[in-house]
């Protein structure tokens, strides 16, 4: 799978999310731009243009580069800090990019996280109705 990946600074929880990446034999595509606004934007923007299947953004709440994201029509991020969250957010919002602080996850934590975001193929077909009126939201803008 073609994942977009940001983060507006390294350390090894960032690390770990991309070697986890890597050795699930995911190819990255990474948006390397910054401040953290143009990083959570950029990963939206190849996410809705096709670019990528989804993506992750990293920020130090992940809060800030989950709004740029979702400035993108098409893109729909959200936080997650454990695996459940995570898992909803694709099953009940067919969230299409995760967002995570890369300064409150430790690494083993964040790959649970991103295993559970990645493993969840599809939103929750009874949540349709809901999903399609949250997708319309971006024409109201």
């Amino acid at each position: 799978m073609r994942i977009a990946f940001a983060a507006d600074d390294s350390n090894a929880t960032t690390d770990a999310v991309l070697a986890h990446l890597a050795a699930a034999g995911h190819e990255v595509v990474r948006v390397d731009a910054l401040p953290w606004p143009d990083l959570g934007a950029g990963v939206g923007r190849a996410v809705a243009e096709g670019r990528a299947e989804l993506g992750v953004v990293m920020c130090w709440t992940g809060t800030g580069t989950a709004i740029a994201a979702n400035k993108v029509p098409g893109a729909l991020a959200a936080v997650a800090w454990d695996p459940w969250v995570a898992r909803g957010a694709r099953l009940w919002n067919d969230a299409n990019v995760l967002a995570m602080s890369l300064k409150r996850l430790a690494p083993d934590v964040a790959v649970e996280v991103l295993r559970a975001f990645l493993e969840t193929p599809a939103a929750d077909p009874d949540e349709a109705e809901n999903i399609a009126r949250l997708k319309r939201l971006d024409t109201n803008r």
